[in-house]
């Protein structure tokens, strides 16, 4: 069942990536690398997800955003749309780990309230 939903996982991110990158190589590599590392990863996550409990919120909110990206990026159109936006990779990533991190320390704030 946990190699099944790594597979599936793995052919599910594979829009997000998109939205990263267009180079094979990497979009490969990635996709590898996640099949062979999410059943050690969902195994860590399913024991800490106690402590992060707005991490739902804070993956739901990163979807979100790549969901944004992909729709508003200029897919290699000569004159852009004038909603199409060209957001770098950098931007992407900050804007990416940004949510994550605030989604941890809100659960640690809110852990140590309690």
């Amino acid at each position: 069942m946990v190699e099944t939903t790594d597979l599936i996982f793995a052919l599910d991110s594979i829009p997000a990536i998109f939205a990263v990158t267009t180079k094979p190589f990497i979009i490969f590599t990635s996709n590898v690398f996640a099949i062979l590392g999410l059943r050690s990863l969902y195994f860590v996550l399913a024991g800490a997800l106690d402590y992060f409990r707005y991490l739902k919120v804070g993956l739901s909110f990163v979807l979100v955003f790549i969901g944004l990206k992909m729709l508003l990026d200029p897919h290699g159109e000569s004159p852009p749309y004038w909603f199409q936006v060209e957001v770098p990779i950098s931007v992407s990533l900050l804007v990416v780990g940004g949510i994550i991190l605030l989604s941890i320390v809100f659960s640690l704030a809110a852990g140590r309230r309690q």
